[in-house]
């Protein structure tokens, strides 16, 4: 059964957050909120309008609406009327932009921060290609699926207040390292070498997995504020998107560190073998049975 590697575990740990503070590292943790401004923007700029007017009116055509609006007019907050649609349509859009970002962004740090770390620190670490980026599409796609399957399944356990910090935790982890675990390897690694480090670091990589599922719940803590975040949230939902963003930069660097450590250390050990082809055969003495022909031994004497 696979154990933890605890050394390469924190070595490559420390290096992940070393490398965090790399110019280009914190380049890429603010592209989404450049690409958010940059999307907002351009909508604003093409539909803003139009959408106003569609929301007003549709939301004109709601009789309960218009009795309370008509009532909060009665009262002096008429003008809620007139920020009421552009308010509908930021929230509205405000996830569509933001899961768009993330989209843009997953695809570009990972391999951004695995061909930082492969320059830096393993420039000769040769590259066997046994991944494919039709390869890594197919099995995110079986993985999320399996994951999204296994957090449908598991909601009942998630009102039992301890399996609930625990279970999902679990299962994003599970996700994370079989995701990780492809993706940093497709470039250097040959298919049997991922497959042989996926099966001794099985256990490393699903606990790296977990950690950084665990830290992905860090920008929840953004709205901890309770009411003062709705106040704050022009501010919070930026921030809280950069803190997102940097957590998963870290988890592609830790796996980076990681698994690339592992493959070479893995080829290091493969080398030694073939220029030590038989190292048991010289460790173990070999008793060799004298094959030379003896005379029969006189009758009544012992063989």
């Amino acid at each position: 059964m696979p154990v933890v590697d605890v050394k390469l575990l924190f070595d490559s740990f420390w290096r992940a957050a070393a490398y965090c503070l790399h110019p280009r590292v914190i380049l890429l943790s603010l592209l989404p909120l450049v690409l958010m401004g940059g999307l907002a923007l351009g909508l604003g700029y093409f539909f803003w309008a139009d959408a106003v007017d569609a929301v007003r009116t549709t939301l004109d055509s709601w009789a309960m609406l218009s009795t309370v609006l008509g009532w909060l007019q009665g009262i002096g907050l008429g003008g809620l009327k007139t920020v009421l649609a552009p308010l509908v349509i930021v929230f509205l859009t405000t996830p569509v932009i933001v899961v768009l970002s993330l989209l843009v962004v997953a695809a570009l740090v990972t391999p951004a921060v695995l061909s930082l770390v492969a320059s830096r620190r393993f420039p000769q670490l040769e590259r066997k290609h046994g991944g494919s980026f039709i390869g890594s599409m197919f099995g995110a796609a079986w993985a999320t699926l399996a994951a999204l399957a296994a957090l449908f399944v598991s909601i009942p356990l998630w009102f039992v207040p301890p399996l609930v910090l625990i279970v999902p935790p679990l299962i994003w982890g599970w996700l994370t390292y079989r995701l990780m675990s492809y993706d940093v390897l497709a470039d250097h690694a040959s298919r049997d070498e991922r497959r042989e480090l996926i099966r001794r670091h099985r256990s490393s990589l699903f606990a790296m997995g977990v950690i950084t599922g665990y830290l992905g719940a860090a920008p929840s803590l953004v709205w901890a504020s309770g009411a003062l975040a709705l106040v704050l949230a022009p501010v919070l939902v930026p921030l809280a998107i950069w803190i997102y963003t940097l957590v998963f930069a870290f988890s592609a660097l830790w796996f980076a560190h990681y698994a690339l450590a592992a493959l070479q250390a893995l080829r290091a050990e493969v080398a030694v073998e073939v220029l030590d082809p038989a190292p048991a055969m010289r460790r173990t003495p070999v008793v060799v049975e004298d094959a030379t022909p003896h005379p029969p031994a006189p009758p009544g004497l012992p063989h």
